[in-house]
């Protein structure tokens, strides 16, 4: 494993484990898989864990494990504060409190502000005390580092960065974001302000690890020879103003190859003609993208219970790989459920474009996936559906 160092010397595996969502056994999460894979990656040098306090479970099940384990001390918790719940001093408490009860430890090594949206958003936090706060809890020992996590453009995480003596951030970046979302702008920002950067969504949402046929045959064609996700990673991991990137696995298998990338990748190793290659795989899956969704689950839960993430996934790849696979994916996602998730069921009202980290235009694209994919083949099979899911 490779190491890259914080901002006070702290050395931090390039390889982070994302654990927003562990492995699933009958609905619930499987603790044994998930206590399997959290060893493992431990024992290949991944000391660098991110959940959140949304995060169904996540927190309460990694304290579970580390704990069970005595291998706490031996590894870095990152958490987040959801300070769209804090209302009030008070609430900045009793949330801390529960993370440190789930977590089963007695302080957080990386601690972020969640989502942080706005210098707005962050003057609020402000007014309630939120300064006087992490103070509080840095000088006793209950919070390491203080950062923030962001989607959102370039000018305004800038900003945010100013907004205060940051001990690091978190970016979504990737090669297709590369001019979007904060980009490289924003990561080259924060680097010259002395910031470590860690990096979420390296996959763009899962896309980059299974692109467009047309992108993996540029990659395919091309020497040396790496799979969508090496690249992926290995593209970032050639910035040295990259210090973490998350990898949210769950298999064996996949904490074992991103391992093996990460103990071999290196600083500025990649050649021009590798970033023409990807310039070029960049320009295949645009060209076939009908909604850019990261699958963030951000916009979720909708209030007509429309699965938004879902339904835009199988848009894109009834787009990008053939119309009936898409369907397939649409149908399993929408309609073989107890109650229906289909698009067609959005009203309008909104909320989810307010979340969005991509601000997209989801009642506009609800409208078209549905009209898209609701055709006469879906409702007849949706009509079947609804008599065995009652079953």
């Amino acid at each position: 494993m490779n190491y890259r160092n914080d901002k006070y010397g702290n050395k931090l595996s390039i390889l982070g484990f994302g654990c927003m969502r562990f492995p699933k056994k009958v609905g619930a999460t499987d603790i044994a898989e998930t206590e399997r894979e959290i060893m493992l990656a431990i024992k290949n040098g991944i000391n660098y864990f991110d959940t959140a306090y949304i995060y169904p479970k996540s927190e309460s099940v990694l304290g579970e494990i580390l704990e069970k384990n005595g291998v706490r001390d031996k590894i870095n918790i990152a958490t987040k504060l959801p300070h769209y719940l804090i209302k009030k001093r008070e609430d900045l408490d009793r949330i801390f409190d529960e993370e440190l009860k789930r977590l089963r430890t007695d302080h957080v090594d990386y601690y972020l502000m969640h989502m942080l949206t706005d210098i707005d958003t962050w003057e609020r936090l402000v007014s309630i005390g939120i300064e006087d706060w992490l103070s509080e809890k840095i000088s006793g020992g209950a919070i390491r580092q203080v950062g923030f996590s962001y989607h959102g453009n370039s000018e305004m995480f800038c900003r945010l960065v100013d907004a205060r003596d940051w001990d690091f951030c978190m970016i979504q970046y990737n090669y297709m974001d590369e001019n979007s979302q904060a980009g490289r702008r924003g990561l080259e920002y924060a680097n010259k302000k002395g910031l470590p950067v860690m990096i979420m969504e390296p996959l763009r949402g899962g896309k980059l690890a299974n692109p467009t046929e047309k992108a993996k045959k540029i990659m395919e064609r091309y020497s040396p020879s790496h799979t969508p996700v090496q690249w992926s990673f290995l593209w970032l991991w050639d910035q040295p103003q990259v210090t973490v990137v998350l990898s949210g696995m769950n298999s064996v298998q996949m904490i074992l190859d991103n391992v093996a990338t990460a103990s071999s990748a290196k600083t500025e190793q990649m050649s021009s003609e590798d970033k023409e290659m990807l310039s070029q795989v960049v320009k295949a899956i645009n060209s076939k993208m009908k909604v850019g969704c990261t699958g963030c689950g951000y916009c979720v839960p909708c209030p007509k219970n429309v699965d938004i993430p879902g339904t835009f996934a199988a848009y894109n790849r009834a787009s990008s790989e053939g119309k009936i696979p898409g369907l397939i994916d649409y149908f399993m996602c929408t309609a073989l459920r107890p109650t229906s998730t289909a698009a067609s069921q959005c009203v309008g009202c909104g909320r989810c474009e307010k979340h969005c980290p991509q601000k997209i235009e989801i009642r506009k694209e609800l409208k078209n996936a549905s009209k898209y994919l609701e055709g006469p083949l879906y409702k007849t099979a949706r009509k079947v559906a609804k008599i065995f899911v009652k079953m």
